[in-house]
Formats: C-alpha cells, sequence, structure tokens
C-alpha cells in the first residue's frame, strides 16, 4: 500500500502531533515505518518521538509490538475539541422555559475540569464568555465546578487569583469557604465577580451517581438578581427533567 507523504514541516512542536495524526488516519497497528514513510521522517527521529508518545501514554504498543494505536490520554485533547452534544429534547425544555422565564438562560457542561458552553441563549449571548471560561473562580457555573472538583483537582493555577473586577474572589481561603457553602446548598451565585453590572445564578444537573455533570445558568444585571433567584425553583425542577437527556 501506498501512503501519500505529509509535506514535512520542521517542528519539535508539530512531529509529535503529525505522527498522532498519521495513527489516527491509518488505525490500530499503524508501524513506525508507516509512519516514517507518511512524514518522510527520519527513523530515528519517529522512533524517539514513539517512545515519547508511549510514556506519555498518548499511544499505546499493539499486543503484538509491532505496531501502535491511539492512547487513553489522546481522549482529554479530543474531548477539549468536541463540542459538547445536547440533544434535542433538552433543547426543547430549555426553550420552553426561557419562553416563561425574563432572564438569559445557560447550559454549561463540564468536561475535565473545564467549563464547555453547550447551549447558550440565543436572545442574549453571553457577554463574558472568555472570562468565563478562563477563570472559573470568578463565574457561578465555574465555581459550582470547582466545588464538585474539590482542592486536588481543581484547575485553578498556583499563585494568586485573577481579579476581574473589585468583587472578584482573590484570597483562596475566602473563596474554599464560598465552594464549601456550595457544596452545601447545591447552588452558586456571583454578583459583579465576572463583570461588573452582571450576574449570574448557576445550579447543578446532576450525572445518575449524584455528581455534577453541568449548570443551568441566569444571568442579568447585578441589580436584578433578588428578581433573578425567584426563579431558582422552578430552574432546579428544570435540571431534574434534564438529567435524563443530557446524562
Amino acid at each position: 500500500m501506498t501512503y501519500r507523504p505529509i509535506n514535512p514541516r520542521p517542528s519539535t512542536v508539530s512531529n509529535p502531533l503529525r505522527i498522532l495524526e498519521v495513527v489516527a488516519r491509518l488505525g490500530t497497528g499503524t508501524t513506525a515505518k508507516e509512519i516514517t514513510d507518511a512524514l518522510q521522517m527520519p527513523p530515528a527521529t519517529a522512533y524517539r518521538m514513539l517512545n515519547a508518545l508511549v510514556g506519555d501514554e498518548y499511544l499505546v504498543r499493539t499486543s503484538d509490538l509491532r505496531g501502535f494505536a491511539l492512547g487513553h490520554a489522546i481522549s482529554g485533547l479530543i474531548s477539549a475539541a468536541t463540542l459538547p452534544v445536547v440533544p434535542t429534547a433538552a433543547r426543547t425544555v430549555i426553550e420552553e422555559f426561557r419562553r416563561e422565564n425574563r432572564f438569559p438562560v445557560h447550559l454549561v457542561m463540564f468536561r475535565n475540569a473545564s467549563l464547555r458552553i453547550a447551549d447558550e441563549d440565543p436572545y442574549y449571548p453571553l457577554r463574558s464568555a472568555y472570562e468565563m471560561l478562563r477563570y472559573p473562580h470568578a463565574s457561578a457555573a465555574g465555581k459550582l465546578m470547582l466545588a464538585e472538583l474539590g482542592e486536588s483537582d481543581s484547575p485553578l493555577p498556583k499563585g494568586r487569583l485573577a481579579r476581574l473586577t473589585p468583587h472578584t474572589i482573590t484570597d483562596r481561603a475566602e473563596l474554599e469557604e464560598q465552594l464549601a457553602d456550595i457544596r452545601f446548598n447545591g447552588e452558586a451565585s456571583e454578583i459583579n465577580e465576572l463583570e461588573e453590572g452582571s450576574s449570574s445564578l448557576a445550579l447543578p444537573v446532576r450525572l445518575p451517581n449524584g455528581s455534577v455533570g453541568a449548570a443551568l445558568c441566569l444571568s442579568g444585571p447585578s441589580e436584578r438578581f433578588p428578581a433573578i433567584y425567584e426563579h431558582a425553583d422552578a430552574a432546579r425542577e428544570l435540571t431534574t427533567l434534564l438529567a435524563p437527556f443530557l446524562f
């Protein structure tokens, strides 16, 4: 079988990715020779990178030790690049709730200790979507996720937490106190922490085992948060309806 060579790009960063691309394309059992032929890569370079990828579990050797397959570590990359799938039934009940609710409603899912926007309110798009995804300690959905993960699995960086507004919690002890309250109350909120003038309430959507896999978020102006919270009970009922559709 003849493989069309991939144009060489002399980069120590891109070469391992190109190897993974070849294994993904050719499938389980791809040999080192097939990889070097496809990439026009020196065998010594390929073997060194293959050993590193196996060591990091991005690749595994087949049982006969003659070829390679994608390893379980690649699932994190795939998950990060894949948009969450929201079934039509789930979108329908969310849309019905939106029609009865005066505030924006968003569905945010948790993937590998990160937030993924699964269903954004089409009428009121998120104004600080990047900040919400990048700084979970400043958003209601992010704090709900952090409370679920616990300190050992927290994606927060070492050192001082980023301050997005004067109200953003940057003290880790204070944040942990708030996360403990979130675990106890089963809800998270933020007022002026992610963006000055905005607020949000996040309620958990639970997996069958009881853990939290997503957040249903109601947002609006900070001065209107008491009115947003009046919808908390109805939103909590919606999370119960959503759970079987999502998980």
